[in-house]
């Protein structure tokens, strides 16, 4: 599928973690040698015949982050008591994530991780497409009475204004996810009222 791109075997996920930490740490050149952890045993053959190149690795390793960073977003939204408290974990989640992984960065398409995007085979719009796709569906879980193009429409701003704040840090996390919800808030209670309007 894609999702685990490591087959969940422990070699192939130490290697993703060694070269997740390169990447966060901006070595671009290490070469596949330098990603093997000695005591895995994994000959550099193993790791061509697995992935190919560098950069079918480096593709497994934003593949899996990218699983990753949405199955986080959900969990938050599971957590919380309510939509607004949902939205306000999943925007501190985000920029703080990204904020400590350059990979995310680079697959959110902010510039904190501009370098990395060449070791991508994709920009973020299908992060971001499938990180707001997410967030409608669970808004309208929390609050039925949205209708999809609401949650769309809500999903969507909340996804932009979210990289707005990763992009232009001037808050913290928590101050920026307060901004997002204040923002928010009356959209969310007019579209639940009289959908949306344009």
């Amino acid at each position: 599928s894609g999702v685990d791109a490591f087959g969940g075997r422990p070699v192939f996920k130490d290697i993703g973690e060694r070269l997740r930490g390169i990447v966060n740490i901006g070595r671009e050149d290490a070469n596949i040698e330098g990603l093997l952890p000695a005591r895995a045993g994994v000959s550099r053959q193993t790791v061509y015949n697995e992935f190919g190149n560098k950069a079918a690795l480096t593709q497994a390793v934003a593949l899996r982050t990218a699983a990753e960073f949405l199955d986080g977003i959900r969990q938050r939204f599971e957590t919380a008591d309510g939509l607004l408290a949902g939205i306000h974990h999943a925007v501190v989640y985000t920029i703080e994530h990204a904020r400590e992984n350059r990979l995310v960065a680079a697959a959110l398409g902010t510039e904190a991780g501009e370098d990395l995007l060449p070791l991508l085979t994709t920009r973020g719009e299908p992060i971001l497409t499938a990180a707001a796709d997410l967030a409608a569906e669970q808004y309208r879980e929390f609050e039925p009475g949205l209708s999809a193009e609401a949650a769309a429409l809500l999903a969507e701003t909340v996804v932009r204004l979210s990289l707005s704040h990763l992009v232009l840090p001037t808050h913290s996390a928590a101050e920026a996810a307060d901004a997002v919800t204040a923002v928010v808030e009356p959209a969310i209670r007019q579209f639940v009222h009289n959908g949306v309007t344009r």
